[in-house]
């Protein structure tokens, strides 16, 4: 079988990618969905926030979904559902069963990553104790709760404070259970302030930082967990351990973008995003293969996963049909207070009228400057009240800046204090 572009994922981004890849010439292209419905995370996601930068509304995740899957339910696009890619091959050839066609094997003119991201489990973590029942992942607990309609628990304390471990404090007081507290092992939240505010604080549900969970109680069933304090390594202060009595654990202490599939294509991969590294084109180090969405760096908004997923979309019909690969000449460094970017690289004759550069700071930074600078001369500095890891930042180059600068050789990204032009 061929297919000009092939998208693994029928989630926010491989619904995006796919409906901007066939609306930019590329008329043959297939989705290939391993649940047994469209919409990946969204499906379960009832609380709303989606939508504002999207279809400036305020939409919960099945109503932003539904918008994409009307337009594609428009569009001659095939879709394999219930359908599990186990290999894609640096020649885009990608491997795939279900139990109607067996083996699917499939010639890709271009391949769309947009797997998504999972949480990482309790394994992880090395917490002492036994296997009780009553410790889940905050996704899982959002799945009983929302799509099962089962409750966890009752007694319940959230190790983590990323957005979905916020959402879930919210969710499980509005179903009744008392949630004690949210531990967060870092000094700083990981979650965006408003769900800080609207599900912590409106709610007065106590969020701790600078704590963790150093022992799990329970045998068949969890009946509590230790807390204490950690120092600034991270360590557990002893002497601050004290007991909670709970019979539920949840766990938000973060997303993996799922690339298994991606190692296998042989695309390099960022070690500190754990996604591939991309161009402003969002084609990863393996020609035709392109990435989007949480597969490519865990997104704050859904917002963004979709606009990324259309520039994916339309790049990868641009390469079915000139089958080249846009060669990028220009290098990303982030540099101080800067954990990541992207992207990586950048190919200056493809920014349209402006080049988005997004980014995670390494720490909580206040009233510091966000300096953008080409070949070492500063071009741009903004003042920023409050910069965190838990909030995605970006900034914005003008095409013009590049024409102006026809030798560049990289763009350099940093945060300081204080920063002459």
């Amino acid at each position: 079988m061929r297919k000009d572009i092939v998208v693994i994922g029928g989630g926010p981004a491989g619904l995006a990618a796919a409906i901007s890849a066939y609306e930019s010439g590329s008329t043959d292209v297939m989705i290939i969905e391993r649940e047994q419905r469209l919409g990946g995370i969204l499906n379960q996601c009832i609380h709303n926030g989606f939508g504002l930068h999207t279809f400036k509304q305020e939409l919960t995740g099945p109503e932003y979904s539904e918008r994409y899957l009307k337009r594609l339910s428009e569009l001659p696009i095939d879709i394999k559902l219930d359908t599990m890619v186990i290999d894609v091959t640096p020649q885009k050839k990608v491997i795939a069963i279900n139990s109607s066609d067996g083996i699917l094997e499939i010639e890709a003119g271009a391949v769309i990553l947009a797997m998504g991201c999972r949480e990482r489990p309790r394994g992880a973590l090395n917490i002492p104790g036994f296997r009780p029942s009553g410790i889940f992942s905050a996704g899982t607990a959002q799945k009983f709760v929302n799509i099962d309609g089962y409750m966890p628990g009752k007694e319940i304390v959230i190790l983590g404070s990323g957005d979905i471990g916020l959402i879930m404090a919210r969710r499980l007081t509005l179903e009744g259970a008392h949630v004690k507290m949210v531990l967060e092992l870092l000094p700083y939240s990981g979650g965006l302030k408003r769900n800080i505010v609207q599900c912590l604080n409106d709610f007065a549900i106590p969020l701790k930082l600078s704590h963790t969970v150093t022992r799990i109680h329970g045998k068949d069933r969890v009946t509590g967990v230790t807390i204490a304090q950690v120092d600034s390594e991270l360590k557990p202060i002893r002497k601050t351990e004290q007991y909670v009595a709970c019979d539920t654990l949840l766990l938000s202490v973060g997303l993996i973008p799922e690339n298994e599939l991606s190692r296998k294509a042989g695309v390099a991969i960022n070690l500190k995003t754990q996604g591939p590294f991309v161009s402003n084109t969002l084609e990863t180090s393996v020609p035709g293969i392109f990435a989007c969405g949480n597969v490519l760096h865990v997104h704050d908004l859904v917002d963004y996963v979709s606009e990324e997923a259309e520039m994916a979309g339309k790049y990868a019909a641009d390469y079915v049909k000139s089958n080249e690969s846009s060669a990028t000449t220009v290098k990303i460094e982030t540099q101080q207070g800067v954990r990541y970017s992207v992207p990586s690289t950048v190919n200056p004759d493809l920014i349209d009228k402006f080049l988005v550069i997004r980014f995670r700071v390494t720490e909580v930074f206040e009233n510091h400057i966000v300096t953008v600078a080409f070949d070492d001369q500063v071009l741009q500095q903004r003042q920023k009240r409050i910069l965190t890891p838990g909030e995605m930042e970006q900034v914005l180059l003008p095409k013009a800046w590049f024409l102006k600068h026809p030798d560049l050789k990289s763009i350099q990204i940093r945060i300081a204090k204080e920063e002459s032009q």
